[in-house]
């Protein structure tokens, strides 16, 4: 039986025989840029066109069985190769032998001295890490991940911009503080209008308030208390509230990216729980791979990682959910469900997760109609709130007086 080792080199896919004798060769033609997509895809175990037209010569040779040195190439390589055996090896003897003698082989196969040689493999591999990264980054999973962290950003910033305009407008007309809770409304009205003489019931409802509202707040800006603002006093205040505006704007389009992407990067996840929490929890794990290669121990306390550490350097009990805590299902149900709702739910997320990861199959109608099943029987099972442990009762109690009495004894200033 006739064998032939493939040697796959940075410049070119090499057969050599069981001596390490050079039975014929190939050299990757194209531009520094292909030859390293190509390298990629050898990597990958994806047969490139010069190694196929190798292994088709090779046969036409009478060679009967070929060995390479990657077991996914290998097995490519046969479903797409016929009239030839071919098996992988790893390390192969053959091409030990082609690494430890690469100065005679780079003579004899490339014509190259081997400081033209080590040049033009830096040149390559540079070059193929560049292409890799690049893949990396193109991932759209990772553009969600980066989205849905602008949008957590965003809410810090809008919650604080509110605070201040809410506080330094309220100067000038503090009634608007209980008249309009809506963020955004507030906002708007003090954009748009600016002195509170300019709030008019006319100026109002053309703002989109109905007329209700519009008479009472009209009312209330025509008897307010507050301190008179000359327009140069207001215009910062209506510009900061301006900001707010416009970056809520932002916030709504980065929702709505996420949304229409997640379609795309993760449908399982999103039908499961939504589109902005399954964001952040493909941000939280690093990626939807990541994802979908955590238990689901893992997936149901992502984002509670502090309280994890802290319980298991000091004892206490572990958290029972997450970032998770934000599904309806979870944060409206009672305490003692919630654990339970939880360690459900993120077994269906393993699942979906790993489904958009590895399948692309759309299994989520029935992930959520069996999580549905397993939270109503929560519900009925565990109606009533579990009985006290009597040891549970006094290690609390202990626990309690222990912290009075330290805290006292700070107080003492440390004395006894």
């Amino acid at each position: 039986m006739s064998v032939a080792y493939l040697v796959l080199d940075v410049l070119g896919a090499v057969a050599l025989n069981e001596n390490g004798d050079v039975i014929t060769k190939v050299l990757y033609e194209g531009s520094t840029d292909e030859i390293a997509d190509k390298m990629n895809r050898l990597e990958a175990g994806e047969p490139i066109d010069e190694v196929v037209k190798l292994i088709n010569e090779l046969r036409d040779r009478g060679i009967t069985r070929i060995i390479v040195e990657n077991r996914e190439l290998a097995r490519n390589l046969a479903s797409k190769v016929t009239g030839v055996e071919i098996r992988s090896e790893l390390p192969a003897s053959v091409g030990n032998q082609y690494r430890n003698n690469l100065e005679r082989y780079v003579r004899e196969v490339f014509g190259m001295d081997m400081q033209q040689y080590l040049a033009r493999v830096y040149e390559i591999t540079v070059t193929q890490t560049r292409h890799k990264l690049r893949k990396v980054v193109e991932k759209r999973d990772l553009f969600v991940a980066q989205a849905i962290s602008s949008v957590d950003d965003l809410d810090k910033i809008l919650n604080l911009i509110s605070s201040r305009v809410r506080e330094w407008y309220g100067l000038h007309f503090p009634e608007l503080e209980d008249l309009v809770k809506d963020h955004r409304e507030y906002m708007t009205l003090v954009t748009k209008l600016g002195h509170r003489s300019n709030f008019t019931v006319d100026n109002l409802t053309k703002l989109g308030l109905s007329q209700d509202r519009a008479k009472r707040i009209y009312e209330a800006a025509s008897k307010s208390v507050g301190a008179e603002m000359s327009d140069w006093d207001l215009e910062p205040i209506r510009t900061y509230a301006g900001i707010y505006v416009q970056l809520s704007d932002l916030r709504n389009k980065l929702s709505q990216y996420i949304d229409e992407a997640m379609v795309e990067v993760a449908p399982n996840v999103r039908e499961l729980v939504g589109p902005l929490l399954g964001a952040r929890l493909i941000m939280l794990a690093g990626g939807l791979m990541r994802l979908a290669l955590l238990p689901a121990s893992t997936i149901q306390v992502l984002g509670a990682e502090k309280a994890l550490f802290r319980a298991l350097r000091t004892g206490s009990r572990p958290p029972k959910h997450g970032i998770i805590f934000q599904f309806p299902e979870i944060f409206r149900a009672p305490r003692w469900q919630r654990g339970k709702i939880a360690r459900a739910l993120a077994a269906k997320l393993a699942i979906a997760a790993k489904a958009d990861a590895f399948t692309g199959n759309f299994i989520a109608p029935r992930l959520k109609e069996d999580l549905m099943k397993r939270i109503q029987e929560v519900k009925t099972v565990y109606a009533k709130p579990p009985p006290r442990k009597p040891e549970a009762k006094a290690g609390r109690k202990a626990a309690e007086k222990k912290a009075v009495e330290k805290k006292a004894h700070e107080k003492r200033g440390g004395r006894k």
